[in-house]
């Protein structure tokens, strides 16, 4: 082992609070020979025995004269948010190399002035996310190169944990968006979880300032502060890639955090704290446990060998930054109405907890969406919980972005929610849809942005190929080509109500292009009445051609790719956890039904709990319709459509409606299990 007086000196900034930690990190590698601590900077005196494996360290309160003093070859700066630049400016000044603590500043601007500082100085910047030290992030990257879960159709994260009273009381900057008119951004996406937007981003590879673009955040508190403790982001990365995040304070339970990487034949998730790493595809459930390197140690490195590269140089995180500073420009967070919440404990301990936002947290990150995008369903219970009320209500409540546009009601009871899907990511082609769909008994027969294809969205008319727009979502299949990501997504706008009630909804929608002009318009009557043993939805839409020209409407397969000519009336299915069944009066089976015609089709599954099954019958509302051939997956994923274009694209001529289709309709039966 080395003489102590040639290991590398350390000086600790900030010794208290999350400073300890870094603290006993230096004493275990002071004991392992790496590293000796050479002095602390702290303006508050530390406890009895507090310094005692070290000896006799200067304890200074300012870091210009423990620099002076001491000077370290390395500072690990652990300080609030807003100190971070001044200070590690200085250090780098003095000659030293610096670890710096998460988040690296307050500001865009304080960031780049201090990246432009480190490499000014040639010495080594190291920013303290550990998760990026951890070699389960490139195992992960590797696995998406190797086509492991098909194609990246998103990244989702998620963190649930629980802070009590005391946590936003530690010191006189926590829980606060400014200081004395300083900015601070301590809130839960910027601090505690700011691993999770990190980890998110380096899975896609896209961690260098303007990487991201797009940023969408929603910040709410339940706590007395004044930044969010629960909070949502998205944003889309220059490589295309949906990137969603969603954390909360106010925790039912306390789990680990995680980031998920959807894909097209599977996911990838990883738990960052852990390094564990869960691969699910059709064929393997893998699980396998990462090391980390200590980035300490890595900074080290780069003090004996200038020409080492740091494993979180400033530049590794100017993505994260962009997030950072659009939480601060942000509005406000939202306060969490109180019959939204509860107190739980008493006195420092006491904590407030949001009932239901553990899975609503989670769903953002599976679904790759927003709070205020979740159609209702998440229940809150508790014993301040209004009786039907969700976490969902809780957000729009402070929110007008759900989307929500009406809802259908048989024998008193709402069946199904409609809304405008408005506030969809642009690659799901928003459009109006029906979510959740449900039996009398509240059994929900609907599924919306699935793992699998995103841009499933309930029950909803959508066609890929609008005179080349894709209003149906996701990749557009194009001949000699395939499925490709392309910037070709339309809209469906809803334009007014005819009539309006609980058990009609009568409007006018426009199909628009990526620029925004008009393609057709769209006369839809969506109807709900009780039958025999369940309830009907009646469904008929018109479509009109406003402009010039003739309007095609085509499919994957009209474009070449056989067995794929869905459009039209789709209506997803929840994945089943028990036994299925499709079938047709004179058929059985997915290979059977699917393009065939007839005077029904019928569905049986349940909503992935064998106890909740149902039934759903789809069928023609007239002679008309009843030619169209039914679009059918079940091994896949379970899907039913009334399609358009089977094999050849349907035209509709200037101002013509449908060409010579007419109007087309289809029922919908929806019956509890039989």
């Amino acid at each position: 082992m080395a003489g102590d007086v040639d290991r590398p000196r350390v000086a600790l900034v900030g010794a208290h609070g999350h400073g300890q930690w870094h603290l006993r990190n230096i004493e275990r590698l002071a004991a392992d020979g790496h590293l000796r601590l050479a002095g602390i900077c702290d303006p508050v005196p530390l406890g009895p025995g507090a310094l005692a494996p070290f000896g006799d360290v200067p304890v200074l309160p300012r870091l210009t004269d423990l620099l002076t003093e001491v000077a370290p070859q390395v500072t690990v700066i652990c300080t609030p948010i807003h100190t971070h630049t001044d200070l590690t400016l200085a250090a780098l000044a003095a000659g030293s190399h610096v670890l710096l603590e998460k988040p690296p500043t307050a500001t865009l601007a304080d960031f780049d002035r201090l990246s432009a500082g480190a490499r000014a100085s040639g010495l080594g910047c190291q920013i303290g996310f550990q998760s990026l030290g951890s070699s389960a992030v490139s195992a992960v990257r590797a696995l998406i190169a190797d086509g492991a879960i098909g194609d990246v159709l998103g990244i989702g994260a998620a963190g649930t944990w629980q802070r009590d009273a005391t946590y936003f009381t530690r010191a006189s900057w926590a829980g606060r968006r400014r200081l004395d008119d300083v900015p601070v951004v301590d809130g839960a996406l910027t601090n505690p979880f700011a691993h999770a937007t990190v980890t998110a981003l380096a899975l896609d590879g896209s961690l260098e300032r303007g990487a991201v673009d797009d940023i969408e955040v929603e910040l709410y508190r339940a706590n007395a502060i004044e930044a969010d403790d629960t909070s949502c982001l998205r944003l889309r990365t220059a490589r295309g890639t949906p990137v969603t995040v969603a954390v909360t304070l106010c925790a039912e339970q306390t789990r680990s955090p995680y980031v998920t990487v959807h894909g097209t034949s599977g996911t990838i998730t990883l738990a960052y704290k852990e390094g564990e790493v869960r691969m699910r595809t059709a064929v393997v459930d893998r699980t396998e446990t990462y090391p980390a390197s200590d980035l300490l140690l890595d900074l080290l490195a780069r003090v004996r060998n200038p020409a080492h590269q740091l494993l979180v140089p400033p530049e590794a995180t100017g993505a994260f930054m962009a997030v950072v500073e659009a939480v601060r420009t942000a509005p406000e967070p939202r306060s969490v109405p109180p019959e939204y919440w509860r107190s739980v404990g008493s006195g420092a301990m006491s904590r407030v907890e949001i009932p239901g936002i553990d899975a609503m947290v989670m769903r953002c990150a599976e679904e790759l969406t927003t709070f205020s995008e979740l159609a209702p369903g998440v229940v809150c219970h508790g014993p301040r919980q209004r009786e039907g009320t969700t976490v969902t209500d809780s957000m729009a409540a402070t929110s007008a972005t759900d989307g929500s546009l009406a809802r259908l009601v048989v024998v008193g009871r709402s069946v199904a929610n409609y809304s405008d899907g408005s506030t969809l990511d642009q690659t799901l082609s928003p459009r109006p849809f029906l979510h959740p769909v449900t039996t009398l008994t509240g059994t929900v027969v609907t599924d919306v942005r699935p793992a699998d294809h995103r841009w499933h969205l309930g029950v909803s008319v959508a066609i890929q190929d609008v005179a080349g727009v894709n209003i149906w979502g996701g990749r557009t299949y194009l001949r000699g080509q395939g499925y490709t990501w392309r910037d070709d997504h339309g809209t469906i706008r809803h334009r007014g109500w005819h009539r309006r009630s609980d058990d009609l909804l009568d409007e006018d929608l426009a199909w628009c292009g990526p620029d925004g002009d008009e393609l057709l318009t769209e006369r839809r009557v969506l109807a709900a009445r009780r039958i025999t043993d369940g309830w009907a939805l009646d469904v008929s839409f018109t479509l009109h051609n406003n402009t010039g020209a003739p309007i095609s409407l085509g499919s994957p397969a009209t474009n070449g790719r056989e067995n794929a000519g869905y459009g039209g009336l789709f209506w997803r299915l929840p994945i089943a956890a028990g036994e299925t069944a499709v079938f047709t009066p004179d058929a059985r089976g997915e290979a059977a039904v699917h393009e065939s015609r007839s005077r029904w089709l019928a569905y049986h599954g349940d909503d992935g709990d064998p106890a909740r099954p149902f039934t759903v019958v789809l069928a023609p509302a007239d002679d008309r319709t009843a030619q169209d051939r039914w679009f059918v997956r079940i091994d896949d994923y379970p899907g039913l459509c009334s399609a358009l274009a089977t094999h050849e694209p349907l035209r509709i001529g200037p101002g013509e409606s449908q060409s010579a289709s007419g109007n087309r309709g289809d029922g919908g039966r929806v019956l509890p299990g039989m």
